[in-house]
């Protein structure tokens, strides 16, 4: 193992970012993202389990990641990730599913006072998260940042500008808000072992069940939560008024709950009638239409599937293994697009547009998170003033929007 360089002192001075899972799929591809685009001087250590592999990630990327340090930790010793927390300023996970392998690392950066983010789309792992490490992580000044990828950056920033422009204008407090999303690209293993994970917990645990299906299950308070009926994230082919046909969107149950955290930990700034969904647009016409009911049953049908134990074989057999994700021409072809449609209290109207190149679980995730973990390396005193169990809006704010915009994502708000 190299250690973090000497600061001198005789102690072994913290590098500003440590990369946790750098050989993993993903993790290369953010690890790919810092060394052609961390400001110089921004010092990087990727860390995982097995020196040899970190070693070949790194002769892998750029020159300008030759001389990083390498960290061996494993997600399973505390003491390993005590002492990664101690090492770094800032630590980036892509080590999941997190349910399993996240909560270790979690508490040593909440105790250590260490920034952390992730890419979790796990409602019941980030509710375990903020139970047992919110208040710890407040004391110690720790910003952790939960789902700082597709999951859920642009949704969460997305609604974070709606309300900003609303505010400017006087307009009073969010009430319909509704995003479209729209995309190309692929599906990765992880992504898949998560899903699998979860539901595995909410078929055979009835407590866990219901958690997952509360609209504000990681609200700080969801006793104290207002009550107009939400949204619900999944239903059948719908067609809005501008013709275009939708269908449930798979990140939507997650998503969804992550802006009302924000909403909640901003004391209900967006406004306290908020009412968010999100759905996938399909496509307008009679293909939109097809698209949609393709969609919305393919989509029954792999839930369905997965919660049915004798098929579970057939269904590993045939979707991608943990470790794996689209090829590099499917990671270039892809985008995304978020439209963020808002109504307010005084009834004006407002539309945010959130948008990428490159595979969004992927090429788009390595450029979001990339820029998250600098963010919180390089943001100082104009992040918000804020510490505990967070979002990327309510941790990152406008520096990471800003920090997106330079990387070549738009956010563009627009009345009407």
């Amino acid at each position: 193992m190299v250690s973090p360089q000497n600061d001198g002192s005789g102690a072994a001075a913290p590098v500003d970012i440590a990369l946790y899972g750098a050989t993993g799929f993903v993790g290369g591809l953010i690890a790919r993202h810092l060394a052609e685009h961390a400001p110089p001087g921004v010092r990087i250590a990727l860390a995982g389990r097995s020196e040899a592999k970190l070693a070949a990630t790194r002769a892998a990327l750029p020159a300008s990641a030759r001389d990083w340090p390498l960290i061996v930790a494993d997600a399973a010793d505390p003491a390993a990730t005590d002492r990664l927390a101690t090492g770094a300023r800032v630590v980036l996970s892509t080590v999941g599913p997190y349910a399993k392998y996240g909560l270790g690392l979690v508490g040593s950066c909440a105790r250590a006072g260490t920034h952390y983010a992730d890419l979790t789309g796990e409602v019941l792992f980030v509710r375990e998260a903020i139970d047992r490490f919110h208040d710890t992580a407040r004391a110690s000044g720790a910003r952790i940042v939960h789902s700082c990828g597709y999951d859920s950056v642009p949704s969460d920033l997305g609604v974070f500008l709606a309300h900003r422009a609303a505010q400017a204008d006087g307009a009073g407090g969010l009430t319909e808000v509704r995003t479209v999303a729209t995309m190309r690209g692929g599906v990765s293993g992880g992504t898949v072992d998560s899903l699998r994970g979860q539901l595995d917990t909410v078929r055979t645990d009835r407590d866990a069940r219901r958690l997952a299906a509360r609209p504000h299950s990681l609200s700080p308070d969801p006793s104290a939560e207002p009550t107009p009926s939400q949204p619900g994230d999944a239903g059948p082919p719908a067609r809005l008024p501008d013709g275009t046909w939708t269908a449930p969107f798979v990140m939507a149950s997650y998503n969804t709950r992550i802006v009302r955290r924000s909403n909640a930990l901003l004391d209900h700034a967006y406004g306290r009638g908020l009412r968010y969904g999100e759905l996938q647009g399909c496509g307008r016409g009679v293909s939109g239409a097809v698209t949609a009911g393709v969609v919305t049953g393919g989509l029954g049908a792999l839930v369905g599937a997965f919660m049915v134990p004798p098929i579970r074989p057939l269904l590993d057999r045939v979707l991608p293994a943990p470790g794996t994700g689209p090829s590099e021409r499917t990671r270039e072809r892809g985008w995304f697009r978020m439209d963020v449609r808002a109504e307010t209290e005084s009834g004006r109207r407002y539309r945010v547009r959130v948008s990428g190149p490159g595979d969004p679980g992927y090429g788009a995730t390595a450029v979001m998170f990339g820029e998250a973990g600098l963010a919180l390396a390089l943001g100082g005193s104009a992040l918000p003033d804020r510490a505990g169990c967070l979002t990327p809006a309510t941790a990152l704010g406008d520096v990471l929007v800003d920090r997106l915009r330079a990387a070549g994502h738009t956010y563009e708000v627009a009345a009407g």
